[in-house]
């Protein structure tokens, strides 16, 4: 499994929370790919390249201990440790690396990626914080399973769609599609679910009459999906009371009288499937 821009967009914001958050002055990291391996692909504070495109091995070094345990781990003088092997030493010597933590990323039970950060001097590194670092990683894992749920979505609907899936299922995905959107940081990757929900309403291929704004697109694929309003506002991470006013605009703005109507006029109108 290779790096793509997102999972390079949500590394970084990881390695920065971690750095903010523990006063560490370097952070690098990356994903997991064949063999549990892991490849460095963002670093953060560094001054030198030397740990860039770096290839972990399970078992190896600070970073593959972790990867084989599946536990934070730390050591206060990287060179001189007896807890981990020294096949990385040239390049973390390069970079001059002393102190080093390094935490899992870990997704359905599954090592995805390492997170570490490190001092240039030799202190203890542990108690607050290992806990901020640990809860970088943790934003990144729900990163992970928020992308990849929306890829599978996408996948599945456009697969069903081609196939000639009832409509059922397709509305069904259209609505789980777009409660995910707002939750996708990376504007690609939120662009490109929204262009599967486009396909699934044949938006794409014409204008729809009525403009309705994002939101309430959203709040009228749950309403369709058969969502109370508290449901919809947990599945949208809003109020129930938001999710009132979005209705009201939309049913305003399509002639609606009843949540029914609205639902009727906006699938007329191509904003649902």
């Amino acid at each position: 499994m290779t790096t793509d821009a997102s999972d390079a967009v949500e590394i970084r914001n990881a390695l920065l929370r971690l750095r903010r958050g523990t006063g560490l002055p370097i952070a690098f990291g990356g994903l997991t790919e064949a063999g549990q391996r892991i490849r460095i692909s963002e670093l953060s504070g560094t001054a030198t390249h030397a740990l860039r495109s770096l290839v972990v091995t399970s078992g190896t070094g600070l970073g593959g201990k972790t990867v084989a345990l599946s536990r934070p781990c730390v050591v206060t003088d990287y060179s001189a440790s007896r807890q981990i092997s020294h096949e990385y030493d040239a390049p973390v010597g390069v970079e001059g690396l002393r102190s080093v933590l390094a935490v899992p990323v870990v997704v359905r039970y599954r090592v995805r990626g390492v997170l570490y950060g490190a001092l240039r001097t030799s202190l203890p590194l542990g108690g607050r914080m290992l806990d901020v670092a640990v809860e970088a990683a943790r934003d990144l894992e729900r990163a992970l399973v928020v992308r990849d749920e929306a890829r599978t979505l996408a996948a599945e609907a456009a697969a069903g769609a081609g196939a000639g899936a009832g409509w059922e299922q397709v509305r069904e995905a259209h609505t789980a599609l777009r409660a995910l959107a707002p939750r996708i940081a990376d504007p690609e990757l939120r662009a490109e679910l929204l262009g599967a929900c486009a396909l699934l309403t044949g938006e794409s291929e014409r204008a729809p009459r009525v403009r309705l704004a994002p939101r309430e697109v959203d709040v009228l694929a749950c309403v369709a999906a058969g969502a109370t309003n508290a449901v919809a506002a947990e599945r949208l991470g809003v109020t129930p009371e938001t999710v009132k006013g979005y209705l009201r605009s939309a049913m305003r703005k399509l002639r609606a009288r009843t949540r029914g109507e609205a639902v009727v006029a906006a699938r007329r109108a191509g904003w649902l499937p």
